[in-house]
């Protein structure tokens, strides 16, 4: 990851330092990296997952009058981040030094990525309500829902210097579990 971040421009000023996304890059090369993982790293923020999480139950009640599904988006969530902050407090994992970091990160541990965790949870629900309703395109956006987005934020959340790779891959495996846990609970 470190030579891709050279390979677009992207170094710190020094160890320690989170460096502003307007650092020298004449060719502009970088750019289009950068403009595809700056939204996805705000999408998979904290008040925009629990937003969304709040809609997808609404849209969840309206579209199927089950309460079951409906409380599914804010179950997993719940699950996913109890874990979450369990385990970081218990790894206490730095966060990876010596990157280019457009943004400052969180306070928690780096280990594990709860947005990487969050996206596979609440995505691989979505994806599981769609499959268990028969809803018409689940076939083209379940693989979107359950792999390509949240695969797509765990890569930016990597790419933008916030976490180590095992950190996004632990996060996927706790956004899966918890998914898996809801679907067996409330959706089948």
């Amino acid at each position: 990851m470190r030579a891709l971040q050279d390979a677009f421009g992207h170094t710190p000023d020094d160890r320690d330092a989170v460096v502003a996304t307007e650092s020298a890059d004449p060719t502009g090369a970088r750019e289009s990296i950068d403009r595809v993982t700056e939204p996805l790293s705000w999408y998979s923020g904290v008040p925009q997952t629990i937003v969304n999480g709040a809609l997808w139950c609404g849209v969840t009640w309206l579209l199927t009058r089950d309460r079951r599904s409906a409380v599914a988006p804010a179950a997993v969530l719940a699950l996913e981040t109890a874990c979450f902050v369990a385990s970081a407090a218990l790894v206490e994992r730095p966060r990876p030094e010596g990157v280019w970091r457009p943004e400052q990160p969180h306070a928690t541990s780096s280990f594990p990525s709860g947005h990487t965790a969050a996206a596979f949870a609440l995505h691989g629900t979505l994806a599981d309500l769609l499959d268990s309703h028969g809803s018409r395109g689940a076939r083209l956006l379940v693989p979107l829902l359950r792999y390509w987005i949240p695969g797509a934020i765990a890569f930016s959340r990597v790419y933008r210097g916030q976490h180590h790779i095992s950190d996004t891959v632990a996060g996927a495996m706790l956004g899966r579990w918890s998914a898996a846990v809801v679907r067996r609970e409330l959706i089948s």
